[in-house]
């Protein structure tokens, strides 16, 4: 049998925890998957999985071996992804947040697949990070002030954010003068940021964090530019998600002469060794983008 396929199959079989699992995720037979682990642990001259009518349980040698098959099956992947005329082809997995996907990555996808035809594009949207190995992502697009260790980090621009509000809100309340009279106004946060803090850049280049508060957090930054729109309170949003809002007047900016901490975004993979050519000109195009955008 194929050790390359036994390989992928073991792997699948300790992501899922099943092997009935991974016949469904791998679109192969139940006795096939069998077939294809007994012939790993022939391969490894020893049992990988302990195996019950309730579980498997993954065992120390399959736990060593686990990460080798991983690595065989990555190699694998790049050596595929490789035409004979060095044309990027294959499958590359792109793991980001909803907002970086709608207008960071989306809009490069269209044009990067025509010129590489032979290449397959899998989106993966989660607002939470994702597991690089067990997600089996080549490419995790991060907007972070601190990229995870354990990666690969290549930053390719930076999230510029706006401070805005509606009218009908600023009339109720009043305009705020300085980032200080945040404090006493409802502010609608990103939920994923650990310590609800704005900060800002001064006039004179001075560098300010303001606690805020507010009644409703997401983390979504559309559901939050809606919610300031709907006259809910002040939120601070990356300038593509409000832009149309901006553009309408459903929404005005605030605090013009205070410029919003600007945020990283990050290319995050495993590994600069057998790195596919594809995962170096998507990162190239992103960046280009980000750097010059239309």
């Amino acid at each position: 049998m194929d050790r390359v396929t036994a390989a992928v199959v073991f792997n699948r079989i300790c992501e899922l925890g099943s092997l009935s699992a991974a016949s469904r995720a791998l679109g192969i037979s139940r006795p096939m998957v069998s077939r294809y682990l007994e012939e790993m642990e022939s391969w490894a001259g020893t049992r990988l999985l302990h195996r019950s009518s309730r579980r498997l349980t993954i065992t120390p040698a399959g736990e060593a071996i686990l990460e080798k098959t991983r690595q065989l099956a990555r190699l694998s992947e790049e050596i595929r992804q490789e035409t004979p005329q060095g044309i990027p082809a294959g499958t590359l997995r792109i793991a980001c947040a909803h907002f970086t996907a709608v207008h960071l990555v989306g809009p490069v996808i269209p044009d990067f697949l025509a010129r590489y035809p032979a290449l397959r594009i899998e989106l993966e949207i989660n607002n939470q990070p994702v597991s690089l190995i067990g997600e089996r992502i080549d490419l995790a697009i991060r907007i972070t002030d601190t990229p995870e260790p354990g990666t690969i980090a290549r930053r390719l621009g930076d999230c510029c954010s706006v401070l805005c509000a509606s009218p009908a809100y600023l009339q109720q309340h009043g305009m705020p003068q300085t980032p200080d009279d945040l404090a006493h106004h409802n502010c609608l946060c990103y939920s994923h940021f650990a310590g609800q803090s704005w900060h800002f850049t001064s006039p004179q280049g001075e560098k300010m964090a303001v606690a805020v508060k507010g009644n409703f957090s997401a983390g979504i930054s559309s559901l939050l530019c809606d919610a300031a729109s709907a006259d809910c309170g002040i939120a601070m949003v990356p300038e593509q998600e409000a832009r149309h809002a901006l553009e309408s007047g459903k929404l005005v900016t605030l605090l013009p002469d205070y410029e919003p901490g600007r945020i990283g975004i990050w290319g995050l993979y495993l590994s600069r060794e057998h790195q596919p050519a594809a995962l170096r000109l998507i990162l190239d195009e992103l960046q280009r983008n980000l750097l010059s955008p239309a």
